[in-house]
């Protein structure tokens, strides 16, 4: 089958694919066989802009470190280099076929091999097509192009096998299902079910990168439905996979348990950020512990007990700091939402400046939306953004500590007290200048908070 080259991507993919392109020429020219392969191959069949193009080629190591000027060895014992050409990264791998699997995660070695071996040892047959773009030559020896057009996602060869020589695998899958929309194979899917305990032998890093695609593509309501069926979500997730069954107030939730309303907040993000993608995901996870029936279903102090798990999970994934620190200030402040309309114009001020902002803002958009469709304080925080500039929102302050100390004020809490009153004050347009600061000071703090020489001067 030949692949219609001509499917339009911007002038900075082009210039990859371009640089791919000669990059497989200079190899079979030196007598190499050389293809693109994988998901670029899978994205092209789709109708989709590769994101980047993988190289598999017959060509060793020290081929590729021969003919290219600039490689940098980031697997050379498993035949995998990154070749830098024009700015651009490509990964270049040599077919190989692997070695015994003893511990779920990696090959204890590879022996090279041919195209075909090399297609045979991948994990999904949507991943397993090779492409010539001399010769605009579609290779495939596992049916991965049928799948596609099918949109199955199925092992190549024995799903148990596959699965066991690489456990992450088994996420893989549910990432793939999710963001491709395509169904999984029914074998496949019996042996995720069947070893979805053995997911704990994959690091957590790993584990985090495959949720972080999963969440932040398309359908990542999908993924997280996949992941509770392939029972992989009580190993990954236990605090989301508590919130199944999670009873809320009908008149506020008519979509369901907490794990559906959830569901359908994930369903109706578009390309959100990794903050924003786990805020939605864990901003009702303290709902199972808090649950309690009085005269209704209640979640009291939810979202700071979802934030200290939110924290917790976060660690455990290995999130790097800033963003768990974003994530939970987004799943604490989630609540704050419904009650803009009657804060002070200070605290608006506030809470739009916190670097969190805009996530928490699109948070609160589909927290209504998956529940009683209320979006009028969304509507009007909007309104405050366009009216707001920069300075009003975080104006330079109009007093320093230096500035208390040089009219006369001993250090100590006092100062931070002033300034704060006097920033509430400056938020709020009552006071415009570092004069009119000053006086109110003089007028509003009694002379005992000066220093003995500052009262005393103040006299004569």
């Amino acid at each position: 089958m030949h692949i219609d080259n001509g499917y339009a991507i911007a002038d900075m993919r082009k210039s990859e694919k371009e640089v791919a392109v000669e990059i497989v020429r200079r190899l079979a020219k030196n007598g190499f066989e050389a293809y693109f392969v994988g998901g670029c191959v899978r994205d092209m069949l789709m109708g989709k802009e590769p994101f980047d193009h993988d190289i598999a080629t017959s060509a060793r190591p020290e081929d590729v470190t021969r003919l290219f000027s600039h490689v940098v060895p980031v697997g050379a014992q498993f035949g995998v280099m990154i070749v830098i050409e024009e700015g651009h990264a490509f990964q270049v791998a040599t077919f190989r076929a692997d070695m015994e699997y003893l511990d779920g995660r990696k090959p204890s070695g590879v022996t090279f091999s041919s195209a075909r071996e090399d297609v045979l040892r991948r994990d999904f047959t949507v991943n397993g097509l090779l492409y010539d773009p001399q010769e605009n030559q579609l290779l495939d020896f596992v049916g991965g192009e049928q799948d596609i057009r099918a949109g199955v996602i199925r092992t190549i060869g024995d799903p148990t096998k596959r699965f066991t020589e690489d456990k992450l695998r088994l996420l893989r899958a549910v990432r793939f299902s999710s963001t491709l929309g395509f169904r999984i194979e029914e074998q496949t899917l019996t042996a995720i079910r069947h070893r979805a305990g053995e997911i704990g032998v994959v690091s957590q890093e790993r584990i985090r990168d495959e949720l972080v695609k999963m969440l932040i593509g398309p359908r990542a309501g999908m993924g997280l439905e996949l992941l509770y069926e392939t029972r992989l979500l009580k190993m990954v997730l236990p605090e989301v996979h508590a919130m199944k069954g999670v009873l809320q107030p009908q008149g506020c939730h008519p979509e369901g348990d907490v794990f559906a309303h959830t569901r359908q907040m994930l369903d109706g993000m578009h390309e959100p950020s990794v903050v924003l993608a786990f805020s939605v995901l864990l901003h009702d996870v303290g709902k199972p512990r808090t649950l309690t029936v009085e005269d209704r279903i209640r979640f009291f102090r939810h979202q700071t007990v979802g934030a200290e798990i939110a924290r917790e999970i976060c660690n455990r994934l290995r999130f790097p700091n800033h963003l768990r620190d974003r994530i939970a200030a987004c799943v604490e402040n989630h609540m704050v939402f419904m009650e803009v309309k009657r804060m002070r114009e200070s605290t608006i001020k506030r809470l739009v400046a916190r670097p969190t902002f805009f996530d928490e803002l699109e948070l609160h958009r589909l927290d209504c939306l998956a529940s009683d469709h209320d979006i009028s304080a969304w509507e009007f925080l909007k309104k405050k953004v366009e009216e707001y500039g920069r300075e009003d929102i975080k104006p330079k302050p109009l007093l320093t500590g230096k500035d208390l100390l040089q009219l006369g004020f001993l250090e100590g809490p006092i100062i931070g007290d002033i300034l704060a009153e006097v920033e509430e004050m400056q938020l709020e347009n009552r006071l415009k200048t570092k004069e009119e600061a000053q006086e109110w000071v003089r007028k509003n703090y009694p002379s005992e908070t000066l220093n003995p020489e500052s009262r005393t001067n103040s006299k004569h």
